[in-house]
């Protein structure tokens, strides 16, 4: 089956947060990680069946979508998760609050990545717990741990992202057992809500959990479709959690208490992505592909080569103020401050081919003689 993702869809006037920010102007929004793809035709379908039944009532996940994600674990990662291992939770951003609150404890202290999506910090800053940030360094070509800082560090939980975000490293098994050593046994929190978004042809995704039994038993791992297919709106995410202690206490303001459980829609969305979804996915990667191909090859700026995500993570240090400079042209993007770098920036390059080719030349356009970027490289 073709899919089409070339073919441009107006999202103004449809309460998208990308789009609204900048309404009535001419901008291009590349800043917020939600892409302007339609959904996948099987996804559409099935919120097409729950809008026909015309009953939304209070919803339980059906066992079809436990299985299915128990399946694809095994398919895709070699991973044997248990049913009752899966607790349903409105995203992965409720996920990071959950553990930073319920599975730190009040005295404890906990390492996040830097830099890194910003609800990790926040998470730890409104749970509060105390917490050190652990630099990620440039090393032939992608961002990863500086180890030496990691084994300096005390630490109660260790927050990791997987694929990271942003830079756009996948990491590999060898430094992810690595990562699980340096965590000296304590609680590992991994946000995996890109692990179908690998753009690197060869690379395969590495669930931190699926490593060792023993590091299984003291991880906490969070997923979701909703980046992968688009359907962050929809609502629907699950940790997998071995321990049943760690289960418990996650799980206790879950549902009937402080945290939501998923909405029908995001239910019934998540099922048919994980079960008739693959052959879009396929599609969509592919597509991510050229899109990143052309970022690299046209940004005027040093950049990590991206192996996942469909997020850029551009080095803009020498050029002052470039998220501003940018907006000025007509291109709006995440500054880099957001995660932690304000020399950054990031770009999200899930759109149709032609609205990015014409973002990048606008970028283009706002350099001049008096603010060279350094050479790219």
């Amino acid at each position: 089956m073709n899919f089409d993702f070339d073919t441009p869809i107006d999202r103004r006037g449809t309460w998208s947060t990308r789009w609204e920010r900048h309404a009535g102007q001419d901008v291009i929004p590349l800043w917020v990680a939600d892409t302007d793809f339609r959904a996948a035709p099987a996804i559409l379908e099935a919120l097409g069946a729950r809008v026909g039944h015309g009953v939304f009532g209070y919803t339980a996940p059906p066992p079809e979508l436990r299985g299915a994600i128990v399946e694809r674990m095994a398919r895709l990662y070699g991973w044997r998760v248990e049913p009752s291992w899966i607790v349903f939770i409105p995203g992965v951003v409720p996920g990071l609050h959950l553990a930073a609150r319920k599975l730190v404890p009040p005295d404890g202290h906990a390492l996040i990545p830097r830099p890194v999506y910003h609800h990790f910090k926040r998470a730890l800053e409104l749970a509060p717990r105390a917490f050190t940030e652990v630099p990620l360094v440039l090393e032939r070509g992608r961002w990863v741990f500086d180890l030496d800082a990691l084994r300096k560090t005390r630490r109660d939980a260790f927050f990791l992202c997987n694929p990271q975000n942003p830079g756009g490293t996948v990491f590999r098994r060898g430094e992810l057992e690595q990562l699980a050593e340096r965590a000296r046994g304590g609680l590992i929190v991994s946000d995996e809500i890109h692990c179908d978004l690998i753009l690197e042809k060869g690379l395969r995704h590495v669930p931190i959990a699926s490593l060792a039994p023993e590091i299984s038993r003291r991880t906490v791992t969070l997923m979701s479709a909703n980046k992968t297919f688009n359907i962050p709106a929809a609502g629907c995410g699950w940790a997998i959690i071995e321990d049943p202690k760690l289960r418990t206490a996650f799980s206790s303001d879950v549902a009937a208490h402080v945290v939501g459980s998923p909405s029908v829609f995001g239910l019934a969305a998540t099922l048919a992505a994980l079960t008739r979804g693959d052959d879009w996915l396929a599609a969509q990667l592919d597509y991510l592909r050229g899109n990143r191909d052309l970022v690299e090859s046209h940004i005027d700026f040093p950049m990590a080569h991206v192996e996942a995500t469909y997020l850029a993570w551009i080095d803009c240090s020498g050029m002052a103020n470039a998220a501003d400079r940018f907006l000025e042209r007509g291109v709006a993007v995440y500054q880099g401050t957001q995660f932690g770098e304000p020399g950054f920036i990031r770009l999200n390059f899930g759109t149709q081919r032609r609205v990015l080719e014409e973002a990048l030349r606008r970028i283009s356009s706002s350099l001049t003689t008096s603010s060279t970027p350094s050479p790219k490289g």
